[in-house]
Parts: C-alpha cells; structure tokens; sequence
C-alpha cells in the first residue's frame, strides 16, 4: 500500500474537519459534540426508536448512548419510556423542544456551509459537490441505498424565483378540491405572496418549501406583524407527502427563525375546519385565543387566531 497515498488522505482529514469546525469545543457554536448532534438527527429523521436499535444504527457503545440519552432527557429534549410488551426495551423519542434545538442546530450548520461556499463561483461548487459524492461511492458504494429504503429526510430550502408562484397556484388548487374553496382564496394567496415579494425583510421574514424526494411538497412563511410580533402564514403540505411529519417540520423551522430574529410572538389565523393544521399548531405550542363566524371563500366558516410565546 502507498504510504504516501496514506498521508495524504490524512492531510485531506485534518484540512476538513478544521474547514467544517469538528475541532470546536461545541458544533455549529452549540453546546452539543457531534455525535450528539448526529443522535439528534436520526431521531428527527426516524422518529421514536429501539435505543438497543439506535445504538446499533450509530455503532455507538450502548452505555455512551445512554449517558447521551440521560443528558437530552434532563434537558427536555427527548422521553425515555419502557415497551409494555417488554419491559427491557427502552424507546426514545424527541420532544417538540428536541425537535426545535435540531432545527437551530441544522440551520446553524446549514448556515456555517453556505458561508464557506459562497466564495465560490457556481461551476466551483458542483464540483466540490461531485467531488464529494465521488469519494463518499468510491469508499462506501452502498451507503446511499439505505437511506433510500427507509424514510427520504425532509429538507427545508429558502424560496427561490418561481416558488411563489408555484404556492399560489397549489394552494389555490389544494383549496378548491378538498373543500371547494372559490377562487377569492387563490386571490388572497395571490395578494400574501406579492406583498411578501415586494416589500419582505430577509433578516425577519421568510419563505420556505419543504423537499421530500427532492420534489417540493410544502411550504409556510413568517412576516413581520411588528417589531416584537410575526405571523406565520401559507402552511400546506401536499396531499401525497401528509403522515411523514412535513408540516411539524415547517413550523418548527419558522419558530427557530423567529426567535432568531428576536421576536416575542408568533400569532396565526386559520379556519376551525383545517383539523390536521390545528393539530400541528397544537402540538408546537399555540393556543387558542378567539374564534369568529364569517362567510368567506363561498362558505361560512369558523375564523380562530392563534398564538405562540416565544
């Protein structure tokens, strides 16, 4: 074997890890190591497991693992219960607490890869793209497939030109087949997304869309009601990407940016009859605060205004 070879695989190890910071106390400037960072995200990819079963997905020593899962516990991050069935199965799961610090923690280290590429000129990044798909199949030529025959991870982009657009026109569908919505809610859609186009803060405000599969399948967007108070608004998942967390996925990611963005509020109106959309607002916190009739979208409706302290 070429020693040479060796050491220069070597010298390209120790050049990475100081480019993308694993030798920082905590990753992404957080307070997690990176094999914790990477626990957090095979719960939030996976959901509830076995931590027989997570100890073996990760390679890790099952007391290691569970000196991790004690830590996360105190912290509010994940739950630790026993099977019924079998009370020497452990199951962890995240809390909506441990499904908030990984979308800050993603978005950290999202952010932390953006900074180190955006000196490169398009051409450039394929390349370190290819390049980097090209030594992950040269060394592991099945490590893709896996990922492929479980659940595809859900991931949250910025909007691009076009996304807008593609909002209005889904929603407007979406409405109109599942609850026969006339197209003066395709108007309001319409006047949401201009408006966010023409006139949003990119420091405080923003748009996202959800890719499963590397289709889009989602979006929500969060604007500026004041300088203490945002508004999250246009949350949709498609209906053939609905049961895989998608939309727990978007608000969560509009909490982490607003508290980001120092807000102290997040505040929502929806309609009584969007059950599935109540019950993620629900589940990440919101509460009720007043309900209204009103005729709106050809049919008379039940308004409710939602809020969230931050």
């Amino acid at each position: 074997m070429d020693v040479q070879q060796i050491d220069e695989i070597r010298a390209f190890n120790r050049f990475y890890t100081r480019q993308i910071g694993l030798l920082s106390e905590g990753l992404h400037k957080s307070t997690f190591s990176l094999t914790e960072a990477r626990v957090l995200f095979e719960l939030d990819s996976s959901g509830a497991q076995i931590v027989g079963k997570l100890a073996a997905t990760l390679e890790l020593d099952p007391a290691y693992l569970s000196r991790i899962l004690t830590r996360f516990k105190k912290a509010g991050l994940v739950t630790l219960t026993t099977d019924p069935n079998d009370r020497r199965v452990r199951i962890v799961e995240l809390t909506q607490a441990g499904h908030a610090t990984y979308v800050t923690l993603q978005t950290a280290a999202r952010d932390e890869v953006a900074t180190l590429i955006k000196p490169l000129s398009p051409n450039q990044r394929n390349a370190l793209s290819q390049a980097m798909q090209s030594i992950q199949e040269i060394l592991e030529p099945n490590f893709i497939e896996p990922a492929k025959q479980r659940q595809h991870p859900v991931i949250i982009r910025d909007h691009q030109p076009g996304d807008l657009g593609w909002i209005v026109q889904r929603h407007g569908a979406l409405y109109a087949t599942e609850y026969q919505w006339d197209t003066t809610f395709e108007g309001m859609v319409a006047e949401i997304a201009a408006k966010f186009l023409t006139k949003h803060d990119p420091r405080r405000e923003g748009c996202w869309i959800a890719l499963y599969d590397g289709k889009p399948v989602g979006s929500v967007m969060l604007v500026c009601e004041s300088d203490q108070v945002a508004k999250l608004r246009l949350l949709f998942v498609e209906p053939d990407a609905r049961g895989l967390g998608i939309g727990r996925y978007l608000v969560d990611h509009c909490i982490a940016f607003a508290r980001r963005a120092r807000y102290q509020q997040i505040v929502l109106w929806t309609n009584a009859n969007l059950h599935a959309a109540r019950h993620i607002y629900e589940k990440a916190g919101f509460a009720l605060l007043t309900e209204e009739p009103h005729h709106s979208f050809g049919h008379d409706l039940i308004g409710q205004h939602w809020k969230l302290d931050l």
